[in-house]
């Protein structure tokens, strides 16, 4: 049982993980060992997650839902499969809890009649310094 929040905790089952090849620095091994992590985590089926959370987990994530409603995330930061393995995971359980928060209500506010007094205020003084720098016609022609 991996626990995101007080109220939300996943399953071990409901993430599955795929290891692969990866690229970049890790001398003979990187062409033999598989140490990248792909972890993938089904959003859309998972019993453990509110409908709110699980809305707001999808759009957080972005890219990295496929269409099937699976939450992919990709782990190739370390040399060793255990490292990758528990980025992929706190990456996971950090996406989720950041989903779990409440985003706060926006209320409508209006603004001070003070607010629009100064603002009209500096067109005002804006206006009046752009007119004086035009060029005076001729009065005597």
């Amino acid at each position: 049982m991996i626990e995101i929040t007080s109220t939300i905790s996943i399953h071990e089952q409901e993430i599955h993980e795929d290891f692969v090849r990866a690229s970049g620095p890790g001398g003979q091994n990187v062409n033999k060992v598989a140490t990248a992590v792909q972890l993938r985590f089904d959003v859309g089926k998972s019993p453990s997650l509110p409908d709110d959370v699980r809305k707001r987990l999808i759009r957080l994530a972005g890219r990295r839902v496929t269409e099937g409603g699976a939450l992919v995330i990709e782990a190739k930061r370390f040399r060793t499969r255990e490292q990758n393995r528990q980025d992929a995971m706190d990456r996971l359980v950090d996406l989720i809890s950041r989903a779990a928060e409440r985003p706060k209500e926006r209320r409508k506010t209006r603004p001070s009649r003070e607010s629009k007094r100064r603002r009209l205020e500096a067109k005002r003084r804006r206006a009046e310094t752009k007119r004086m720098r035009r060029s005076v016609r001729n009065a005597f022609s």
